[in-house]
């Protein structure tokens, strides 16, 4: 019997089963920003600050990510890209890659990443110049 009749007569909670990862992930993904939603981490007192720039005064790629959230779920895109906005392409890669991942999983495919060390690398060095130039003078409009 060859795969694509496989699939035709596949039954539904054969379907159900092989949604389960990528529900349960987006289901935390989204239980993760509907508590951002929730907790404003404009307010202080909510979450820990960075170490990094607590100690050291230095924005790391990651410094305000919680607010880009909490603005991007409100649907304040722009402030969500003012405070950081290497995290708002992420959550659109994010999407993406959950969209492409579910329906490759309802059609019995599993998902293939062929990442190899120069895309690891690229996106590296992508997150290294964005922490230089956000933590520069005239990186200013970076700064969370």
């Amino acid at each position: 019997m060859d795969p694509e009749s496989q699939r035709a007569t596949s039954p539904p909670g054969s379907v159900v089963r092989r949604l389960a990862v990528p529900g349960g992930v987006l289901a935390a993904v989204a239980g993760a920003f509907a508590y951002v939603a929730a907790v404003d981490p404009n307010e202080p007192g909510h979450y820990p600050a960075c170490p990094l720039f607590q100690y050291a005064g230095v924005y790391c790629p990651g410094c305000g990510g919680l607010r880009s959230a909490h603005a991007f779920v409100h649907g304040d895109f722009a402030a969500a890209l003012q405070a950081n906005a290497v995290a708002v392409v992420a959550y659109f890669v994010f999407a993406v890659l959950w969209i492409v991942w579910a329906v490759r999983s309802v059609r019995g495919r599993p998902l293939s990443l062929d990442l190899r060390a120069v895309h690891l690398w690229g996106l590296g060095a992508l997150l290294l110049v964005f922490t230089v130039v956000r933590n520069l003078p005239f990186g200013g409009w970076l700064h969370p």
